[in-house]
């Protein structure tokens, strides 16, 4: 999580359910897409096969390094919007 101000206890348990709520719902649309291309919808076997349990390992290896790079990607431009505030706060204060 990206560093964050001084949070009073119910600010801080608001953050907490928001990131539980988003991974949950990154969780279920991962299970969804990878069910829909891995698994076919006539079931053969009561058991994943081979094939399946391989495309299912990727397909959740390729979710999981997506929403790590889009969670990086959105702390970086986080960070610079906080920068360009500072600087403009800090220009504000000089011109006034």
């Amino acid at each position: 999580m990206a560093s964050l101000p001084a949070l009073n206890e119910s600010q801080m348990k608001l953050v907490q359910d928001l990131e539980i709520e988003m991974l949950s719902d990154m969780y279920t649309r991962m299970t969804n897409s990878c069910h829909k291309k891995c698994i076919p919808t006539k079931y053969k076997d009561s058991e994943i096969g081979k094939g399946e349990a391989v495309c299912i390992d990727r397909c959740v290896a390729k979710y999981w390094e997506i929403h790590e790079r889009v969670g990086k990607k959105l702390q970086a431009m986080s960070s610079q919007d906080e920068e360009a505030l500072k600087k403009i706060a800090a220009e504000q204060g000089l011109t006034k």
